[in-house]
């Protein structure tokens, strides 16, 4: 598959150059996408159950094979998604980064209609729930400290924004924490109803600190969103169409790689950042 735009280095949009013997479902020219999740073994005990993205053999695109940096990848057609029309090439590449593991953490979290979500952080993926969530029908509260951030998720038409310390005026019945902070798990956890639900977006996160029971108690739930499966990806594709999503990008060439991983990690992009080759 050649590329067209990237997000670094794990997700791909491209066009088809060449289809294998016996791969189904694409043709030469097709513009598909790839996800973090690049294959994965079909048979151990968690593909079994239903839960390929904890599959045991798993492999990962610009991890385990040829990711954003290459110059063309090779994906199984099973694992290759059709890309709606309607995004551009800039504008669907974070869906199948931030919009995927955004969308299964809203899943993980249980929110439903008229519930009220909370978003910690808000970067790539908490833009694109915010308006998932909207459309299903929830009342969202944004917790981010960035001016630029909190003018956007006022824009994408959060009912509140403000600070993780500021005290809300309702309790909320799901959160999702996307900023890679412990101490930002106990916020989310105070500001929960019982038995609310507060999901981990991160792959990765500063140690929680100690917690007092009282914040689990009353069945509390504080789980973990790990990858993302093929079925995520489908019903986020078709979603995001529907809505439709509209997402910020700050598109960068490929020479500037460096810069746009800085900005990404100073919290100097709208959105997501996109690098695009050739």
């Amino acid at each position: 598959m050649h590329k067209l735009p990237v997000v670094p280095g794990h997700q791909v949009v491209g066009v088809v150059d060449a289809v294998g013997a016996g791969a189904k479902g694409f043709k030469e020219g097709d513009r598909v996408g790839v996800i973090w999740l690049h294959s994965t073994d079909g048979s151990c005990q968690y593909c079994n159950r239903g839960q390929e993205n904890l599959c045991l053999n798993a492999k990962f695109t610009g991890y385990d094979v040829d990711g954003g940096y290459a110059e063309a990848v090779i994906v199984p057609a099973d694992f290759a998604h059709q890309i709606p029309k309607s995004f551009s090439d800039e504008n669907a590449a974070p869906l199948l980064c931030a919009g995927v593991i955004g969308y299964r953490s809203f899943k993980l979290s249980g929110a439903s209609r008229s519930d009220r979500l909370g978003l910690y952080g808000f970067g790539a993926s908490a833009h694109i729930v915010l308006q998932i969530a909207r459309h299903m029908g929830c009342e969202v509260y944004v917790f981010t400290r960035a001016a630029a951030h909190r003018e956007l998720a006022t824009k994408l038409g959060a009912a509140w924004v403000g600070d993780a310390k500021e005290r809300l005026p309702h309790e909320l019945d799901a959160a999702i924490v996307f900023a890679p902070a412990g101490p930002i798990v106990l916020d989310a956890l105070r500001a929960l109803r019982k038995g609310g639900t507060v999901s981990l977006a991160g792959i990765t996160m500063t140690p929680i600190p100690e917690m007092d029971y009282s914040l689990i108690y009353h069945e509390r739930v504080l789980r973990s969103a790990a990858n993302s499966t093929r079925q995520d990806a489908r019903e986020l594709l078709e979603l995001a169409a529907e809505v439709p999503v509209r997402t910020a990008v700050t598109l960068y060439p490929l020479e500037e790689a460096n810069r746009a991983v800085a900005d990404m990690k100073h919290s100097r992009i709208e959105g997501a950042g996109v690098l695009r080759i050739g």
